[in-house]
């Protein structure tokens, strides 16, 4: 396409001579004919490699649908592995599949791109470069936006390490660790990726809200924020661990079960729910 583009260029340059009368001159209206055919052949081109992109967009999304349902019949198993039923939660291959399609989506990122610069140097009207390029790019970014925010995943829900069989039961005053990961193996050393735990945090709770009200509100202490990096080993990928981490009762903590009013020391906590977000 780049090729075709530039022997146009060339010859548009060289032959094409507006504003002048060149109407008895019958070479020179063979040389517009010529160049007519080319502009029409690199129009066709260009529209053949926009349905191409277009194509293999509509591809990824149907990848991405099926991830999508895996995702979903892994985060099932996990929660069955959580109450106790034996279940694979290993994630390698859930990595393997996410990785590829993000490589796959980034590199058609930089060929949308490459091909959009092409616009630069030769344009005309209904140019498809400069009226569907655009509209390919936005669709792209929303695709590589919403896999690398479903591809960040829990992957060891919060447990205490005295109790590994009882992941989600957590006591204050007793340490905890968790784990995040990202599924898409990204290999950009510029850009520092950071996870954050919060708990209870009001824009994640419109589920439980009616119940929160009732419950004593929770610091996590030691560090709520850690930077996402590659595993002990290549294979586990982009990790995140929280480790040693504590709940400590707010001043002023309420009057849910068990609740002390404004004590703010380490207090046992049963029979209450609350949402731990990343």
């Amino acid at each position: 396409l780049e090729d075709l583009q530039d022997t146009f260029d060339f010859s548009y340059k060289m032959y094409y001579q507006p504003g002048q009368d060149h109407s008895r001159d019958p070479e020179y209206l063979q040389q517009v004919q010529a160049l007519q055919a080319k502009l029409q052949s690199l129009d066709r081109q260009r529209r053949e490699v926009v349905a191409q992109l277009q194509q293999l967009l509509g591809r990824s999304e149907t990848l991405r649908d099926f991830l999508q349902q895996e995702l979903s019949a892994w985060r099932d198993r996990q929660q069955r592995s959580c109450l106790g039923a034996p279940a694979d939660t290993c994630l390698l291959q859930l990595q393997g599949w996410f990785t590829a399609l993000g490589e796959g989506l980034f590199q058609l990122l930089q060929l949308l791109r490459g091909v959009g610069e092409l616009r630069q140097k030769v344009t005309y009207e209904q140019d498809p470069l400069q009226t569907e390029l655009p509209l390919l790019e936005k669709r792209l970014q929303e695709q590589l936006t919403c896999l690398l925010q479903s591809a960040f995943v829990v992957e060891q829900q919060p447990c205490m390490p005295n109790t590994p069989k009882r992941p989600l039961v957590l006591r204050t005053a007793n340490k905890f660790c968790t784990r995040a990961r990202l599924l898409v193996r990204l290999h950009d050393r510029n850009h520092r990726m950071e996870a954050n735990i919060h708990i209870d945090r009001s824009g994640d709770t419109t589920l439980i809200l009616p119940l929160l009200h009732r419950f004593r509100k929770f610091n996590i202490l030691t560090s709520s924020s850690k930077t996402v990096l590659v595993g002990d080993s290549p294979r586990e990928g982009l990790v995140c661990d929280f480790q040693y981490l504590t709940l400590k009762e707010q001043k002023g903590g309420g009057s849910g079960k068990g609740s002390r009013g404004t004590n703010e020391g380490p207090l046992a906590v049963t029979e209450e729910l609350h949402l731990i977000t990343f």
